[in-house]
C-alpha cells in the first residue's frame, strides 16, 4: 500500500502509485503524478503539471512544479516532467516551463540533484548528471548527460552544457560549454579536456587523446571559430576507422557548430 503521513496533504486526484512514501506534512497537487517506488521526504511540495517517473528519491523541503519565476508567465498549464531513480535533495527548487518556450522542464534519469539547487523553466536536463549544492541554473539552459556542476556556480538562460563537460565550483557561465571540456572561473573560462572523468566512464586512450587535440585546435592554434570547425570535422574524417572516437569528434564539432550564444573562449 501507498505509504502517506497522516500529516501529509494528497490531493484526490493526484495519481500515486501503490508504493509510493510520503513524508510528514508534504504536499501533492492534483495535477501530480509520481511513479512506483518514489519516496517523497517532510515538508515537500509537489505541484502544477508534474510527472515524475519511478524510484525518485525527493529530500525534505524541496519544491517540484511550482510557477515559472518568470514576468511573461500567465498561469499557462505548462509542465515540468521528472524521468526515473533521481536523488533530488533538500530545498531544492524546480519549476514548470512557459509557453515562450516548448512549455516543459524536462529533468531526465538518474541525476543526482544535490542541496539548495534551482533548476528553473524551461530547462532540459539529460542523464546522469550532477548538480553540486547550491548550483543554480536560469531558464531554457540545456544541460546534457554526464555533466558536472560545481557548487554554487551559476548559469546564464540559454546557455548549453555538453555531455561529459565539467564546470567548477562558484563558477560564472554565460557561454556554452563544449562537451569533454572543463570550465572554470568568473566569467567561466576552458581549461582543458576532462580526462578523469572520460577515463572513469570507459573513454579509450586513442579517444581522449584525439579529443585533447580537438581542443588544441579549438583553443591552443590560434585558428578563427570556422577554421577551427573545419579542422575538427576533418579529424572526425580521419578517424573514420575509429567508430568510437569518430563518434566523440563529431559530437564535439555539432555541438559549437549550433552555438548561438557562442562558446567559452
Amino acid at each position: 500500500m501507498t505509504r502517506i503521513h497522516a500529516s501529509a496533504v494528497v490531493d484526490s486526484k493526484a495519481e500515486i502509485a501503490s508504493d509510493v512514501e510520503i513524508g510528514p506534512y508534504s504536499v501533492i497537487g492534483p495535477n501530480v503524478k509520481i511513479g512506483a517506488g518514489s519516496k517523497v521526504g517532510s515538508h515537500t511540495v509537489i505541484e502544477g503539471y508534474t510527472t515524475i517517473g519511478k524510484e525518485n528519491h525527493f529530500a525534505h523541503f524541496a519544491a517540484i512544479g511550482g510557477a515559472p519565476q518568470d514576468m511573461k508567465y500567465r498561469g499557462e498549464p505548462t509542465q515540468l516532467i521528472i524521468g526515473d531513480r533521481n536523488t533530488i535533495r533538500e530545498f531544492t527548487t524546480i519549476h514548470t516551463g512557459t509557453s515562450q518556450d516548448e512549455g516543459i522542464t524536462r529533468i531526465g534519469n538518474d541525476n543526482w540533484i544535490m542541496a539548495y539547487v534551482h533548476i528553473a523553466h524551461d530547462c532540459q536536463i539529460g542523464n546522469h548528471t550532477i548538480f553540486s549544492s547550491n548550483a543554480q541554473i536560469a531558464g531554457h539552459v540545456q544541460v546534457n548527460d554526464w555533466a558536472i556542476m560545481g557548487g554554487m556556480s551559476g548559469v546564464h538562460q540559454f546557455v548549453r552544457i555538453g555531455q561529459h563537460a565539467m564546470l567548477g565550483g562558484a563558477s560564472a557561465l554565460v557561454q556554452d560549454i563544449p562537451p569533454f571540456v572543463i570550465a572554470a572561473g568568473d566569467k567561466a573560462s576552458p581549461h582543458g579536456i576532462n580526462v578523469e572523468g572520460l577515463k572513469r566512464r570507459g573513454f579509450s586512450s586513442e579517444t581522449i587523446s584525439a579529443l585533447r587535440q580537438a581542443y588544441k585546435v579549438l583553443y591552443k592554434d590560434g585558428l578563427s571559430f570556422e577554421e577551427a570547425k573545419v579542422g575538427i570535422q576533418k579529424m572526425a574524417l580521419a578517424h573514420a576507422a575509429d567508430i568510437a572516437t569518430a563518434e566523440k569528434l563529431t559530437q564535439f564539432h555539432d555541438f559549437i557548430a549550433a552555438s548561438t550564444r557562442g562558446i567559452i573562449r
